[in-house]
């Protein structure tokens, strides 16, 4: 069984001042894949010396934003930063590693953070690129490999199913069509599979995020918006899916929960 988690633990440093070492510590996990972890490598590296995790980090050009990693038992083949669009390449919101599997697969695990976006302004434009972009890698990678799992916080409430107050957000960043028809062409036409929903069916979330602010997580008000995007033979080997929820408001260590998935490969 292989065991990857996906979580934005907004600000690595702060997650592990509030309890995320001991997450990592008693999870048992393969593979952790991280978003928004908002420091310089040397101290990403310094942070998660003693986890007995392989770190493959690409942090942001814009000091204290962005970052992603992939955390890893096994010692990656290689590692790869950036979309394909050089222009992201400082922007630290993609990463790949190449894990050779105990069977003898090769298993490519990709860490994603995709921009929040903001209606009419430069942000959303720089989200529909980065969108249009991983369309194009999204092709690469399934078209070269049977295993492979995009993971991350991709900031697109796909269905309404995603978003508790879906009819709020309808004209916001996160839920505009625009950006949800990207995921229609993700998992229709390129393929690829949304492991979390195959698993837990057409039920209201499970949500991943929900809002610091007045009683969002108290309610249950949270957006689904945390993925484990798996090519179909990958997908197909997906057991068990989990919502790390915190057990309350005062025990959470990021404002999003991580998702685990358990593939039998």
């Amino acid at each position: 069984m292989l065991r990857i988690a996906t979580v934005n633990v907004n600000g690595v440093r702060a997650a592990f001042r509030k309890g995320m070492g001991e997450w990592l510590e008693k999870r048992d996990l393969d593979v952790v894949t991280l978003q928004e972890v908002r420091a310089p490598d040397e101290i990403v590296h310094e942070l998660l010396a003693e986890t007995g995790y392989h770190v493959a980090h690409t942090e942001a050009a814009a000091k204290g934003r962005a970052g992603v990693a992939v955390l890893s038992r096994i010692e990656p083949d290689a590692i790869r930063i950036g979309n394909g669009d050089d222009y992201f390449d400082d922007a630290g919101r993609w990463i790949e590693t190449d894990l050779a599997l105990p069977n003898g697969d090769t298993l490519t695990v990709v860490s994603v953070y995709v921009h929040s976006g903001e209606v009419g302004t430069p942000r959303q434009d720089d989200k529909y690129r980065f969108l249009d972009q991983m369309s194009v890698r999204l092709a690469e990678l399934s078209s070269t490999r049977n295993h492979a799992v995009v993971t991350g916080d991709l900031n697109v409430g796909h269905t309404e199913l995603d978003i508790k107050n879906w009819k709020g957000n309808i004209k916001k960043a996160g839920f505009l069509p625009e950006e949800r028809a990207y995921f229609d062409r993700f998992f229709g036409e390129l393929g690829w599979v949304d492991v979390h929903r195959k698993l837990v069916g057409d039920v209201p979330g499970p949500y991943t995020w929900w809002s610091m602010r007045g009683q969002a997580f108290d309610n249950d008000a949270g957006w689904r918006i945390d993925y484990q995007m798996a090519t179909p033979v990958l997908a197909e080997s997906a057991r068990e899916a989990v919502v790390d929820r915190a057990l309350s408001y005062d025990t959470r260590w990021s404002d999003h929960a991580p998702l685990v998935i358990d593939y039998e490969i």
